[in-house]
């Protein structure tokens, strides 16, 4: 689970700056402490590499006092193999440690990956409306991967770091307290300076991953329509448009790298400082005689400012790699945190197909309804269809029948049940639905049709396509059933495209059944092969029907003419078409269009 939390396309969210970086933290080390035992086995790692390069500098300050001095070179000789040794403790530790960070790092965002994406699968269609869908998918690679860089190369550092620091200080203040007070004295100035600096760096990459969400956001739209790109020949558009969403990327990446990149030859002009600081007090301390400080442990107190002045500017250092993934963990969590589409209720089964819309209100902004007091009532069995001009409400009918969306004034029944009272997944396993985007899957048109009822047997999904006639289509195919298709069925005609989405729709055996302009694709001569086959299938199911060619709807038990949100006409073909009011003026125009062409 989850750590515990309290637009269409290609438009570009309102960036949100960084709020809680504590709490991004918190969140990534919820996954990181999943694995407690490697935590564990890093941590003695560390320990144990750390104190060996603390000892190993100890022995060769006294190296340089008992043997080196006084020129007693076997003594240095056999005390070269300990301090060999020590070392090779410490490289084998440090090669744990690593190995060992880089497996929690992947197991850590492969979680988050799976979190993440199995939340998407579970947010309302109206989020996915108010983001771009090139800005999830960055979400989910980039910024997860920009995660994952971080903690695989930054964990044990830190972790060493803090601990170097602790130990080196120690042994420090044991060899000589004011020496080491020399050596912290311009510890203040790095914090400070590397706090500005890191301050200033972070909303930098904030702004450096807003812009490559963008870019990302404009490259999987101009990919999807390559073709619009092309048969209006934007393309000349579209570069000029990538340049500048390109350089905003490298203006956003050049000035964060820039300024964090400070850091390092800041805290090195530091540590030098230090350094000349040590060697001067040590100095003067030495040739005083008044302490029983020596040369071997003098050599042992610059060593050691340089070993506290190399985690010191690792920390600092870690700032640039740091700031960058709470960005990009905030925008991850972001999506993790958000309220899922809630499924609680009543489960149910065997729907009998009795729909009724009462008083419906609805509108996709608050402040705009789209419709306006729409009531509609259909019996198990029914066939009603949706007319109208575009943007009269008509899919937004549908979206409300299937939950995709909930009304904000009145209600909407099934079986004399609201739906709002219902689980939503139940809801929809007895729901069938042909789009007029019809959406195929990169697997096998068998798969594809199988994705309507994933129990089925091929015998099945055979039955299925046949009802759709699309059977000898399939059969035409090099593979069949087998044939693989790619990027949403780029391979085959729109048509073909919509006939596998009714053959998959006939596999669920819905209740209720939704065609949205289902045959607005079609040529009239497949239309009509399938409309038999349609017929079929609405037989004793409750269908719902957007109709883009009104000759596909004669039938209709009751047909619905929405302008503007409202029901303005309603009744049987017959009975519109003679009173030559909205339906009868949009029926002859069809037609009298149709006989243009």
């Amino acid at each position: 689970m989850p750590p515990p939390t309290g637009r269409r396309h290609g438009s570009a969210m309102p960036f949100k700056k960084a709020k809680n970086p504590k709490g991004a933290i918190k969140k990534i080390w919820y996954y990181i402490k999943m694995q407690k035992l490697a935590l564990i086995l890093t941590s003695i790692a560390v320990v144990i590499q750390t104190a060996s390069v603390v000892y190993g500098t100890t022995l060769v300050g006294t190296a340089i006092d008992k043997y080196i001095t006084v020129f007693n070179f076997k003594g240095l000789a056999r005390f070269s193999v300990l301090l060999g040794a020590v070392y090779v403790v410490s490289a084998a530790a440090g090669w744990l440690q690593t190995r060992i960070t880089v497996s929690v790092a992947n197991k850590a965002m492969y979680n988050v990956r799976n979190d993440l994406f199995a939340k998407l699968q579970k947010l309302s269609l109206k989020y996915f409306d108010s983001l771009p869908h090139g800005e999830l998918m960055s979400r989910l690679t980039n910024d997860v991967d920009n995660i994952g860089q971080a903690l695989s190369q930054s964990i044990v550092s830190l972790i060493s770091s803090v601990l170097s620091i602790i130990m080196t200080v120690f042994a420090m203040l044991i060899i000589n307290p004011l020496l080491t007070l020399v050596a912290f004295l311009i510890i203040p100035t790095g914090i400070l300076i590397t706090k500005t600096i890191a301050s200033r760096s972070k909303k930098l990459f904030s702004k450096q991953q807003k812009s490559l969400g963008e870019l990302n956001g404009l490259i999987e739209e101009t990919i999807s329509g390559q073709k619009v790109v092309k048969i209006f020949g934007r393309e000349k558009i579209i570069i000029d448009e990538f340049a500048k969403k390109n350089d905003e990327l490298k203006q956003a990446g050049t000035k964060a790298q820039f300024l964090s990149s400070i850091i390092w030859p800041t805290m090195n002009s530091l540590n030098n400082l230090s350094y000349s600081l040590i060697a001067f007090a040590g100095s003067l301390l030495l040739l005083s005689g008044k302490t029983t400080i020596t040369i071997g442990k003098i050599s042992n107190m610059l060593i050691f400012s340089k070993q506290l002045a190399r985690p010191i500017n690792e920390i600092a250092n870690l700032f640039n790699t740091l700031q960058s993934a709470i960005a990009s963990a905030e925008r991850v969590f972001e999506v993790i945190d958000e309220t899922p589409e809630q499924s609680e209720g009543v489960s149910v089964a065997d729907i009998k197909g009795r729909v009724e819309f009462k008083n419906i209100t609805f509108g996709y902004n608050s402040n705009e309804p789209v419709l306006k007091g729409v009531s509609i009532n259909a019996e198990p069995g029914d066939s009603v269809a949706l007319v109208g001009p575009t943007g009269a409400g008509k899919t937004t009918i549908v979206n409300l029948l299937t939950r995709f969306y909930d009304v904000d004034e009145g209600s909407i029944l099934v079986d004399g049940k609201d739906i709002r009272t219902l689980d939503r997944n139940s809801l929809r396993k007895s729901l069938g639905m042909v789009l007029q985007d019809t959406y195929l899957f990169s697997s096998s048109i068998k798969e594809n049709i199988r994705y309507g009822k994933l129990s089925a047997t091929d015998a099945e999904v055979e039955q299925a396509a046949r009802l759709a006639n699309v059977h000898q289509f399939i059969m035409h195919l090099p593979n069949g059933y087998d044939t693989i298709l790619t990027d949403g069925g780029e391979g085959i005609s729109q048509g073909q495209r919509q006939l596998i989405s009714i053959a998959r729709a006939i596999l669920a055996n819905p209740s209720v059944l939704i065609l949205d302009e289902a045959t607005s694709s079609i040529d009239t001569r497949t239309e009509k092969q399938i409309q038999q086959a349609l017929l079929t299938l609405m037989s004793g199911r409750t269908s719902f029907v957007i109709a883009h060619r009104l000759s596909t709807i004669r039938d209709a038990k009751e047909i619905l003419v929405i302008n503007d949100g409202q029901i303005i006409e309603r009744g049987n073909h017959d009975f519109l078409y003679n009173k030559k009011g909205f339906y009868y003026n949009l029926y002859i125009s069809q037609f009298k269009r149709i006989a243009e062409e």
